[in-house]
């Protein structure tokens, strides 16, 4: 990947709303230059979505988030793959993840209620033929987001002590 595809991604990583004008302006480029690799790494799946970062508690609808430990017994010739496709078509599901350590999926879920999560693990992801161990922990409280803080600055709130 060239240099400037990686500055992009960097950029877009930093700030989404960056327009391709705003773009070529900081990588003085053309604005031309910037769609054509922006609509490349799109193509080739580098970039999969651009959404915003949310802070659910400030947010005005408030829901339950959860990540699910999930244990499963790989199936021949298909891995963990099969159990991901499984589960990424549910609408539940926000994030799914393989992971090294004690379990094998890590599925991050949100709903309206604590209920229904209760549901979605005892009548969807338990039933899944293969799956071995569920642990489901409860997201209380996000402290950081995708490397946002979520609590606004308080640069004034120290006084200055002067001796």
């Amino acid at each position: 990947m060239d240099n400037s595809k990686k500055k992009i991604i960097n950029l877009l990583v930093e700030n989404a709303r960056y327009t391709n004008k705003q773009i070529a302006d900081i990588l003085g480029m053309t604005e031309n230059q910037v769609q054509k690799l922006v609509s490349e790494l799109e193509k080739d799946g580098v970039i999969v979505k651009y959404s915003a970062i949310v802070n659910a508690e400030a947010a005005p609808e408030k829901k339950v988030q959860a990540m699910i430990e999930v244990k499963v017994a790989p199936q021949k010739l298909k891995g963990f793959d099969s159990y991901a496709e499984e589960l990424y078509d549910f609408s539940e599901v926000k994030s799914l993840y393989l992971m090294s350590g004690g379990f094998d999926l890590a599925v991050f879920v949100e709903c309206k209620e604590i209920t229904d999560i209760a549901k979605f693990v005892a009548e969807k992801l338990s039933v899944i033929d293969g799956i071995t161990g569920v642990q489901t922990h409860f997201i209380l409280k996000k402290y950081k987001i995708e490397g946002q803080i979520t609590k606004p600055s308080k640069e004034h709130d120290r006084q200055v002590i002067q001796a």
